[in-house]
């Protein structure tokens, strides 16, 4: 049988750049629904909610900053609640025992900062640390330490900050789900790519 080697050359890199395309235009599309966030009021409210599931949410004007990406993802087809919810139950023992609880628990685990750490570092999600702005692109994901235990966690957008250095963080860190310069405000312990 013959090949063609040049035109099947064409066709795998055809392929593979159709392929980082869909990848790219799915992080700009979450890193956009990230941003139509900020006109959603919100008072940031850690209260345990119970709510449904699948596609379960907290009330609509309450929120803190896991519902950030929750939500995000949630706009472009992606239940986090579920997905987290299913790797807990099969892999419970590799999630972080800070709360003291004996099996997952689905009005919850997806909106703990730890939780969604292991799990997006267990579906090989994590990126290095930088120290560099250019390193973190629209989409990311990115979770910092706060100091005294707490965890934080925040979507970067397309909008970059006023010296054009940074991208911006679409989080909620108290002031309601917000668009801030805040990439290296804080201690980064987490940088991930997930779709």
């Amino acid at each position: 049988m013959f090949v063609n080697k040049g035109l099947l050359f064409f066709v795998l890199v055809l392929l593979a750049f159709s392929s980082v395309k869909a990848q790219t235009s799915f992080y700009k599309e979450l890193a956009d629904s990230a941003a139509t966030l900020i006109y959603q009021e919100v008072k940031y409210d850690p209260s345990y909610f119970s709510i449904a599931y699948p596609n379960g949410d907290v009330p609509a004007n309450r929120g803190v900053c896991t519902d950030v990406v929750i939500r995000a993802y949630r706009k472009v087809g992606v239940d986090l609640q579920k997905l987290v919810h299913k790797d807990m139950t099969n892999h419970f023992e590799e999630y972080p025992n800070i709360w003291g609880l004996q099996r997952p628990d689905t009005n919850i685990d997806h909106r703990r900062v730890p939780n969604l750490m292991v799990y997006f570092e267990r579906q090989k999600a994590s990126l290095p640390i930088s120290e560099y702005a250019k390193d973190y692109k629209p989409g990311d994901m990115v979770t910092w330490d706060l100091g005294n235990g707490m965890t934080h966690i925040g979507i970067v957008s397309k909008y970059k900050s006023k010296d054009e250095n940074r991208l911006l963080i679409v989080h909620n860190i108290g002031k309601g789900q917000v668009l801030e310069d805040i990439l290296f405000n804080y201690k980064i312990i987490g940088h991930y790519r997930f779709k």
